[in-house]
């Protein structure tokens, strides 16, 4: 079962209606403005999930009214977490596998920071949790993966330890590969790698990865 959670960030909506026509979810959550993506595309999220403190008057309401069968999780402002940490463990305690994270990059790099983080909180859950916009794909990684050429989103990968270190990290098919290597924090080693292969294998021993996958903007 997978989940598109759209949230309150940077949201282009000729990506993002895209992405939602070539990738039909389950379940479809709007964080708190998020609902706004939905509002001027005439789309119905399944659930609204937040504190509503920052969406455009109106907007809740008008979902409120046209569309009664929306769960709306209303929760009060002063609380523990952002409103996109609600709507992935909603989506999680829904028995979603896979989630979608719209929206959830921008100009706000204390939110886009605690986003990443969530990341590592689905994975802990045994939900993959993939953040996406039109120039960037990013996930956590705890074990090794494969990625073919015609699969990769655009045109770099960059990986960065999110544990101190990671142990034991091979890239195979990269023009920059790596033999058992340790990858430590505070180093920029991990930038701007490309796949050189049809295929490029990622392995490690030990550790936490974040892989972004990148392209710049045209």
């Amino acid at each position: 079962m997978q989940a598109l959670i759209v949230t309150g960030g940077s949201i282009e909506d000729t990506f993002a209606l895209k992405f939602l026509k070539e990738n039909p979810c389950d379940l479809t959550i709007a964080a708190d403005s998020g609902m706004e993506f939905f509002y001027r595309n005439g789309l119905v999220p399944d659930e609204i999930v937040g504190d509503f403190d920052s969406v455009k008057s109106g907007v809740l309401e008008f979902f409120k009214e046209n569309n009664p069968n929306i769960k709306i999780r209303k929760f009060q402002p002063e609380k523990d977490e952002t409103d996109t940490e609600l709507a992935i463990r909603t989506a999680i305690d829904a028995d979603c596998k896979k989630i979608w994270l719209l929206g959830a990059t921008g100009t706000r790099i204390d939110h886009v920071l605690g986003n990443i983080h969530l990341l590592g909180m689905a994975m802990e859950r045994d939900c993959e949790c993939i953040m996406l916009d039109s120039c960037n794909r990013i996930r956590m990684l705890n074990q090794g993966m494969t990625i073919r050429r015609e699969e990769q989103y655009g045109d770099y990968i960059s990986l960065f330890p999110f544990t101190p270190t990671v142990k034991g990290l091979t890239l195979r098919g990269f023009k920059y590969p790596l033999e058992k290597y340790e990858l430590q924090c505070y180093h920029s080693l991990g930038v701007s790698n490309e796949i050189s292969e049809e295929k490029a294998e990622i392995s490690f021993e030990e550790g936490i990865l974040l892989m972004v996958e990148s392209k710049d903007k045209k």
